[in-house]
């Protein structure tokens, strides 16, 4: 099973992410790096965030982000599911 990735910029640490990263980090069902940059650099002067396979997940303060994150990742995860299984039905 390939886990879900979780990147988190380094430049975005000063939002508190951190934290959210720490807590993910804990959790051995997901892949969660931190990158000097991810090269969204408007989103990252604006507000905390992180990449969730790829998509941006930002929230207006910290302490909402790893539920955005989990949200995400679980929207993710039933979008993959649906696809899965329209194809099997064709």
């Amino acid at each position: 099973m390939i886990k879900p990735m979780i990147e988190f910029c380094a430049s975005n640490m000063h939002h508190g992410t951190f934290r959210v990263m720490e807590k993910l980090e804990e959790n051995p069902e997901f892949e969660v790096d931190e990158y000097g940059c991810l090269g969204n650099c408007g989103e990252c002067y604006l507000s905390p965030y992180a990449l969730v396979e790829g998509e941006i997940v930002a929230a207006e303060k910290v302490e909402e982000l790893y539920d955005r994150i989990l949200a995400a990742l679980k929207r993710q995860k039933d979008d993959q599911e649906a696809l899965d299984k329209l194809l099997d039905d064709m």
